[in-house]
């Protein structure tokens, strides 16, 4: 007699490529577009009317305004990281926002002597002092804890690069790279030296801070350019040209102030205008690439 056939095996499932994003960085995104938002408008919109709002005081708009355009800036590419999948998605986006949270924390510890907290003021700037520096110190405690569980949770096999970066993107993506990771290490370790190369005035914390952001903006652009891969940088894209924008309408708004003429001058508007050409130029591959992609499955 015939022995009956035993159940049919079915092939256990692949794992999932790639180590999945936690809910917790997820969420930690959300919560800093949404402050990203309220704050950063604030600075930015009474930067433009040529006052100053901050923690501390400063001898221009420039600077706070500078600041807020850079959470404006990002805001949008935050909101969106909630619907990327995994972590190689996200970390060009995630670390530089890090740099930020933990960076602008430590510079207002160094300076507290300066904040309106500590000397006093006018109300609303001494209340906006103590808020910053709150959530800034709560930020930095999440983000610790959530980078943490985001790098200690499992993982599966490497996400393959499907969209590597032109060959010519290359050499521009390490020359901006490195000019806003350079410019912005010496304002944050030696603001004394490195304030008189930006071409508006500045002091101590407001070099710093704004040290912090240029670093940020060089981590995300040489991240990007380790990553090789647009789908991977696909969140950090949106940001670049959504920083520079707002940046431009700082700058813009207090022209007069700027010295175009000299050597940093120029220079910043060189490095702005590359993180514009970089993130416009990322998004076009990206949907060329999805064009082709969907003509070669229909022909």
């Amino acid at each position: 007699m015939a022995e009956s056939a035993g159940p049919a095996r079915t092939a256990a499932p692949e794992p999932e490529s790639g180590r999945p994003l936690s809910a917790g960085v997820a969420l930690l995104a959300t919560a800093v577009a949404v402050i990203n938002l309220l704050v950063g408008g604030a600075l930015t919109a009474v930067a433009l009317t040529g006052h100053v709002l901050g923690a501390w005081p400063s001898p221009d708009p420039l600077n706070p305004g500078l600041i807020g355009a850079g959470m404006l800036g990002t805001a949008p590419a935050l909101f969106g990281l909630s619907r990327t999948r995994t972590w190689e998605q996200a970390r060009t986006l995630v670390l530089p926002l890090v740099v930020v949270l933990a960076g602008l924390f430590a510079v207002s510890l160094v300076n507290a002597g300066r904040l309106y907290l500590a000397h006093g003021g006018p109300i609303v700037s001494v209340l906006f002092s103590l808020g910053w520096l709150f959530v800034l110190g709560l930020l930095c405690v999440a983000a610790v804890i959530c980078l943490a569980g985001q790098l200690l949770g499992r993982s599966g096999p490497a996400v393959p690069r499907t969209a590597p970066l032109p060959g010519w993107s290359k050499p521009p993506l390490a020359v901006l790279g490195s000019s806003w990771l350079g410019i912005g290490t010496g304002l944050l370790l030696r603001p004394a030296f490195w304030a008189d190369f930006v071409p508006w005035q500045t002091d101590r914390a407001d070099a710093q801070a704004l040290g912090v952001w240029a670093l940020a903006l060089g981590v995300g652009v040489l991240g990007s350019l380790a990553e090789d891969d647009l789908d991977r940088t696909r969140p950090a894209l949106l940001s670049l040209p959504g920083t520079a924008f707002a940046m431009t309408v700082v700058l813009a708004a207090r022209a007069p102030h700027v010295d175009w003429s000299s050597g940093p001058g120029l220079s910043l508007i060189g490095m702005v205008a590359g993180l514009l050409a970089a993130g416009v130029s990322g998004r076009l591959l990206l949907r060329g690439g999805a064009a082709g992609e969907a003509m070669r499955s229909t022909g």
